[in-house]
Order: structure tokens, then C-alpha cells, then sequence
């Protein structure tokens, strides 16, 4: 193991924030060996976001064995430092009920604590949790803020859910311009979603001109993504074209998307 003899005396003389730097680019190129061998010691030092990333790995199984019960420790450690990614990575834990009683409330206290940081999957998360109201109790008004602040950071679900909001008149006046505005930010940015939703749009002309062909491009686009919502709008959509127009939305498809206006 002399290779970490030799890591550990190039790292000595380097900042933690270096260090970190140097295992997340390690941690990049699947070369988990070396990010842990830089994490273990900051962690157990005091860096909460190296804890983190340590529970991450547990977490998920990345160079180490999956172990459900080490993540929640080290996520844990994380998060009682104030360390917003390892607060989002716990409340993650909790809402699944990996390694740790499953607690929805608690979940959704974490997200706030980790969305009040400013992280912005925390604020996707928080936001979709207040407008379902499955799990804790709705506020729309909450949802619509904590989706603002996800989509200023460039989250493309918060963005969806902001057009789903205008579409369905949820806390603000319905506006299928914004709606459609909303969700073309996220089809760019390459939300599965809002891809299926702005296609549904360009196909019924709601809030954007009709468009039977860029109809057809962003429902084939969503449909690739993963997207449930593109299969209700894909035989219509495509039985508005001609068999020409079908081979362009087609080729469209499989183009680069345009860099998103930021």
C-alpha cells in the first residue's frame, strides 16, 4: 500500500479544501480507492462535508460495500455539523427508510434545514413534498417558493413543477404562456417532463402556437428520458403527420439540445 504512503505525504502539505478537491476529482474517474483513502482521515478529523461523502459511498455502494447502517452514521455526523449535502443525503435516508426508520416528517425537516442552505435539489425536494401533501401537509404557497428557489439554481424539475403550477392555477393565476414558458426551460435542460408536457402543449396549441412536428420532437425526446406522460400524447401527435414530417421530428430528436438561456 505504499501508493497511500506516498498520498498521504503529498496531501500533508496541502488545505482540506484541496484535498477534498483532489478526491472529488478522484471520486470523477470512479477512482473511489482514492477518494476514500483522502475522506476517511478529514472525516474523522471533523470535515463534515468528507462524512458526507463517505455516507454517500455507503449509501449507494461506490468502493466500498453497500451498507445501509454506516451511511446513516457517517450522513449523520454530516448533518448534525450543518453540512447542507449531508443534511439533504439524510433526510434522503428518511424518506426511504434506508438504514433508519422511515419518517417522512423528519425527511422533510432535514430538506428545509439542508434548503435554507441554499441547496437546490434540497428545495426541489421540499417543494414537491409541500404540493403533494401525501406525507406531510400541503402548502402551495411553500411549494411555489421552495421551486423558485430550485429553478434559480437551475434544478429542471423545479421548473416543470412551476408550469405545472401556472397550468393548474395552484396559488396563481392559470397562465398556460407561463406554464409553457416554464416547461421549455426544463425540456432544455433536459427534464423528461417537461419535455412531455411541453410537447402535449405544442400538440393542443395551449399557451404556445400549435406545432404538430416540434410536438412530435420533445414527446419522442421525453419518451427516451423515461417519461410516463409522453405515452398518453404520442399515437395522437403522430397521426397529425405526414410520414416526411415524421422522419424531421425524428432526426430532431436525436440532435443536441440548445444551450438553455440562463
Amino acid at each position: 500500500m505504499r501508493w497511500l504512503d506516498r498520498l498521504a505525504h503529498k496531501l500533508a502539505r496541502t488545505s482540506v479544501a484541496d484535498q477534498l478537491a483532489v478526491a472529488i476529482d478522484a471520486a470523477k474517474r470512479s477512482d473511489y480507492a482514492t477518494a476514500l483513502a483522502i475522506w476517511e482521515p478529514l472525516a474523522r478529523s471533523g470535515s463534515a462535508r468528507a462524512q458526507n461523502n463517505i455516507g454517500a459511498c455507503f449509501a449507494e455502494g461506490l468502493g466500498v460495500e453497500r451498507d445501509a447502517n454506516l451511511a446513516f452514521r457517517w450522513l449523520a455526523l454530516a448533518a448534525e455539523a450543518g453540512d447542507p449535502v449531508g443534511l439533504r443525503n439524510l433526510a434522503s435516508l428518511c424518506f426511504r427508510g434506508d438504514g433508519v426508520e422511515q419518517n417522512y416528517r423528519r425527511a422533510a425537516e432535514l430538506y428545509r434545514a439542508a434548503a435554507e442552505q441554499g441547496d437546490g435539489p434540497a428545495q426541489d425536494m421540499l417543494s414537491w413534498m409541500l404540493l403533494e401533501g401525501e406525507v406531510i401537509e400541503p402548502d402551495i404557497a411553500e411549494a411555489r417558493r421552495w421551486a423558485l428557489a430550485a429553478a434559480k439554481q437551475g434544478i429542471a424539475s423545479a421548473m416543470t413543477r412551476l408550469g405545472m403550477l401556472y397550468h393548474n392555477a395552484l396559488g396563481v393565476s392559470r397562465d398556460p404562456a407561463e406554464a409553457v414558458r416554464w416547461w421549455r426551460k426544463a425540456a432544455l435542460r433536459g427534464d423528461a417532463d417537461g419535455q412531455a408536457l411541453l410537447g402535449a402543449a405544442c400538440h393542443l396549441g395551449a399557451g404556445v402556437p400549435a406545432d404538430a412536428v416540434e410536438a412530435y420532437v420533445w414527446l419522442l425526446r421525453a419518451q427516451v428520458g423515461g417519461s410516463v406522460l409522453a405515452g398518453r400524447y404520442m399515437d395522437a401527435a403522430r397521426a397529425a403527420l405526414t410520414v416526411d414530417e415524421i422522419a424531421k421530428a425524428e432526426r430532431h430528436a436525436t440532435s443536441p439540445l440548445e444551450e438553455p438561456a440562463p
